[in-house]
């Protein structure tokens, strides 16, 4: 990759932007064995689908980018699998990459937003189900090969399942296993996710053809789903449940992700702050995460995500922005072994890219961050997407207070950051930081906010999806630093120049475009 200028010295970055164009992404397939189909314009989708209906097949729909951990985890995990590989010659394989040039367009046509989304569609393109990214690899077979065989439309299953007309077994297990946490409010609006949910597990926990880990998994989901507590209002059968799977280490192992991933929001929805009965719930609930943390048949992501559950656990009650957390030191020292541990033995480059950010996560989320910056930096040149790490180490330095340090990672994470709509993306964080961490600094801010509209001018998907919202970011950050008027002269230049690029895009994008930046208000007059 071409540098313009050296990095991490103060008095050039900011310049370091403005040579020439940014570098362009690296797109892979997501794995070799399986006849995958990039796809980044409608013209694309057509083609798979006219394929898919010729061929009788369904659709699998890969949506994802190459920074992003958990997309690496499913190339670690489940796309290099030869069973998957077998099984994709039963459907047509779909592979959009958020950076190609017309994706973030296809992304709003799916209805997908975060990296990754894994969607399985009939030939004519009704959704059978969304994969979600909390349970292993052989879980997701097993779903992949009902819907594969026959799975029906997951909303016309969701409107059986709340009228009570009857479902099959398949049916529910779909509904179990759907992944709410990338719906995109397609089949339920967010606030009321909880009550849905809860509603499922009655009706499956009463049905025949429903099999028991069914009405569980929905009780969980929809525990985990209420919002610190916000939501579903426990009752003592619904705990004894939750007991029952934690002393249980075949349920642990079976609930695992979503264990995993909702355990505080689990433990504040089942028990407030001051009840007796939080204390013994957090202790077995702590008791279920260790034997998963120590459970060496599964993947060191899933592992790794039990550990950071436990770090969760130990930080209930204190601050969400404790950057000093107390957590008990058996604690920090499980932390600090299985980090340095999985560093020591990943071979695999998705698999590092998946499980170092998260062990470096783990690490300054348990406060140990010398440990987590040593990682990231041995790993920098380790990396596929290093920009990533970059933004990791920023990140750290941010919350420690060291301004200047957080701005240079920032700063080359933007300038070594590929592909245009995570140019946006970070190019976006990296005006925000600056806002916020040297908002004297107005000439740099003018200068990175100019950087970002010209990539945008030079994008066609700049106002679809991700990128749209990562300009939105930036021009609500741009007002939020003219508050007070005083940058108005800053806001006026920058204004002309997205008046120049929204004159140049496309009718659907241009109310879109014109709403990046808020106008500008007056200068303020001078005292006479």
């Amino acid at each position: 990759m071409v540098r313009c200028l050296p990095l991490l010295i103060p008095a050039v970055l900011g310049a370091s932007l403005l040579c020439g164009a940014p570098p362009a992404a690296a797109i892979d397939l997501p794995s070799t064995q399986v006849a995958w189909q990039p796809a980044a314009a409608d013209a694309d989708i057509e083609r798979a689908f006219a394929r898919a209906r010729a061929e009788r097949r369904p659709v699998l729909l890969y949506w994802g980018a190459t920074w992003c951990p958990p997309c690496n985890q499913l190339k670690a995990t489940l796309f290099n699998r030869q069973d998957f590989a077998a099984l994709s010659r039963s459907f047509v394989a779909v592979h959009v990459d958020g950076d190609r040039p017309g994706a973030q367009k296809l992304g709003q046509r799916f209805k997908v937003s975060g990296y990754p989304t894994v969607v399985l569609m009939t030939a004519e393109g009704q959704e059978i189900t969304r994969l979600p990214g909390d349970i292993d690899a052989e879980q997701v077979m097993r779903l992949l090969e009902t819907g594969v065989a026959g799975g029906r439309p997951v909303k016309s299953v969701l409107a059986d399942a709340l009228a009570g007309r009857p479902v099959g077994a398949a049916d529910w297990r779909a509904l179990a296993f759907y992944s709410w946490e990338t719906d995109e409010s397609q089949l339920v609006a967010k606030p009321e996710l909880p009550a849905t949910l809860a509603r499922l597990a009655t009706a499956a926990q009463a049905a025949a053809t429903a099999e028991a880990e069914v009405s569980t998994r929905l009780w969980l989901k929809a525990l985990a789903a209420s919002d610190d507590g916000k939501g579903l209002k426990a009752d003592d059968a619904l705990r004894a449940r939750v007991q029952r799977v934690l002393a249980d280490p075949a349920q642990v192992r079976q609930f695992s992700g979503v264990l995993s991933g909702g355990a505080a929001d689990i433990v504040r929805t089942l028990e407030a702050e001051d009840s007796p009965r939080r204390a013994p719930l957090v202790a077995a609930y702590d008791a279920a995460l260790r034997r998963l943390q120590s459970d060496a048949t599964l993947a060191r992501g899933d592992r790794l995500d039990a550990l950071i559950a436990r770090v969760n656990l130990a930080r209930i009650g204190q601050p969400k922005d404790e950057v000093r957390p107390r957590i008990p030191e058996a604690l920090a020292a499980d932390v600090r072994d299985m980090a340095a541990r999985f560093d020591r033995e990943i071979t695999d480059g998705y698999e590092r890219q998946a499980v170092v950010t998260a062990a470096a996560y783990a690490l300054g989320h348990a406060g140990l961050w010398a440990e987590s910056e040593a990682l990231l930096k041995s790993n920098l040149a380790r990396s596929h997407s290093a920009y990533y790490l970059m933004s990791q180490l920023g990140s750290n330095a941010r919350k420690l207070g060291r301004k200047d340090e957080a701005l240079r990672w920032y700063a080359e994470a933007f300038e070594k950051s590929q592909g245009p709509a995570t140019r946006l993306q970070w190019g976006s964080g990296y005006l925000g930081a600056l806002i916020e961490l040297a908002p004297q600094d107005a000439a740099r801010i003018e200068q990175v906010a100019a950087q970002l509209l010209r990539e945008a001018a030079s994008d066609s998907g700049a106002f679809e999806g991700r990128s749209a919202r990562a300009l939105q970011r930036a021009g609500a950050r741009l007002a939020s630093w003219n508050a007070d008027g005083r940058q108005a002269a800053a806001l006026r230049r920058l204004q002309a120049q997205l008046d120049g690029v929204c004159a140049r895009v496309d009718a659907a994008d241009k109310p879109v475009c014109e709403k990046v930046l808020r106008p500008a208000p007056a200068a303020p007059k001078k005292d006479a």
